[in-house]
């Protein structure tokens, strides 16, 4: 399988919004309710937000593509104290295990890597076992255990996991 991995462009957003949707919807109910899925897609998936952070310096989406359509797509971001954070990662649920969010995770490294950031740090949710575990096989570790109130009486009951990065790619 061919995976294509471009940046993220304006006439691309309503994708990853529709995409953000169902993965969204197929992952975190038993996690969440559903008033926080539909409260964290409207807060973080909102078309006019992803537009404006197109346009931020030092965050970053990316898309994956297979056989010419969306597969996944990832965003991150400079966070400072020498980290890049990972701040979103989904993969279409039709084509997940297939290789694709590791070839993500490989950009994302490389954006690390070329902004001088030696650690890459993510938030997962406590209870979303199977990320937690595809996590763990890219070389993330927990390293701490936080709650954030987002907002409307929600929590983020979260991991935050990191993974060093080598300062120069391993010959392959």
């Amino acid at each position: 399988m061919d995976v294509l991995i471009t940046p993220v462009a304006p006439a691309d957003v309503e994708s990853v919004v529709a995409l953000a949707r169902l993965v969204w919807q197929q992952t975190y109910p038993g996690i969440i309710t559903q008033e926080q899925i539909d409260f964290m897609l409207e807060q973080r998936y909102n078309p006019q937000r992803l537009f404006e952070e197109l346009t931020m310096p030092l965050v970053w989406w990316d898309q994956a593509i297979v056989d010419g359509q969306l597969a996944g797509f990832s965003s991150c971001m400079v966070t400072g104290g020498g980290e890049m954070k990972l701040d979103k990662l989904y993969v279409d649920p039709a084509r997940q295990r297939s290789g694709i969010g590791a070839r993500l995770i490989e950009q994302v490294v490389s954006r690390a890597r070329a902004a001088g950031c030696p650690t890459l740090i993510l938030a997962v949710n406590k209870r979303n076992e199977r990320a937690i575990a595809a996590y763990g096989k890219q070389g993330f570790a927990i390293r701490e255990s936080v709650c954030v109130d987002i907002g409307n009486g929600f929590l983020m009951d979260d991991f935050i996991m990191a993974r060093s990065i080598p300062a120069h790619a391993a010959q392959s």
